[in-house]
């Protein structure tokens, strides 16, 4: 996921952070709002469950 991320975004961000998390979270924040949790929808996200909400903020 951070592969296309940065894949699509690059030239837009300053920074990328990883954090690893505990018990299988997985969750995606843009300016400290989230845009997926995978403890919330138990699944992980498609790939434009992620992007769409990225491209629209950029």
């Amino acid at each position: 996921m951070a592969d296309t991320i940065l894949g699509e975004f690059q030239e837009h961000l300053s920074a990328i952070e990883l954090v690893p998390g505990s018990k299988g979270a997985f969750e995606v924040s843009f300016d400290d709002d989230l845009v997926f949790s995978k403890k919330e929808q138990r699944r992980f996200p498609e790939d434009e469950e992620i992007l769409t909400p990225l491209r629209n903020r950029t």
